[in-house]
């Protein structure tokens, strides 16, 4: 394929790749410079498209990768790396507890309902939450590590069945 047939072809599948950018990252203007990159990509890389094959499909695959390349990288910006001696700001909350009555009434319910849980089964389910592996949980209780975690998985269910509106659909 020569190169103005290439550019031609290329140029043909500019409304499907701007539909399919739209799809990717739902702005107008994010999908016109994902699809521009495409173009880019598929311009410098053309000796690798190999004849008589299907151009669009190849296309939809440079898209791709580079939507993925550009959503790790921005993901990659927005992590914050705590560089304080004792990890200081990890530990921290953005928001005080305190401020969000949401947060507290969903925390109030959610212990009111751990509370109204067998005390055998909680022990376990609350030691598990203190960060206790189930090794160290069994031994403490005196029971094998198997009890711990069916108690544990008991109390999960539970929980779910008594508080059905935080379920997700």
């Amino acid at each position: 394929m020569s190169t103005a047939e290439f550019n031609l072809s290329l140029v043909s599948m500019q409304g499907f790749l701007e539909g399919h950018a739209r799809q990717l990252v739902g702005n107008a203007d994010a999908a016109k410079d994902l699809t521009q990159e495409t173009f880019l990509k598929a311009l410098i890389y053309k000796d690798k498209f190999s004849e008589n094959t299907n151009l669009k499909a190849w296309l939809y695959t440079i898209m791709k990768h580079i939507f993925i390349n550009n959503y790790r990288r921005d993901s990659k910006a927005n992590t914050f790396i705590d560089q304080t001696e004792d990890l200081y700001y990890l530990n921290t909350c953005s928001e005080r507890y305190e401020d969000n009555p949401e947060a507290m009434l969903h925390t109030a319910e959610l212990e009111n309902a751990i509370q109204r849980v067998d005390c055998n089964f909680r022990e376990a389910f609350d030691l598990y939450n203190q960060g206790f592996q189930y090794k160290e949980i069994a031994e403490k209780l005196g029971i094998t590590i198997g009890t711990v975690k069916s108690r544990i998985f008991y109390v999960r269910k539970k929980l779910m069945a008594g508080l059905t509106e935080y379920q997700p659909n």
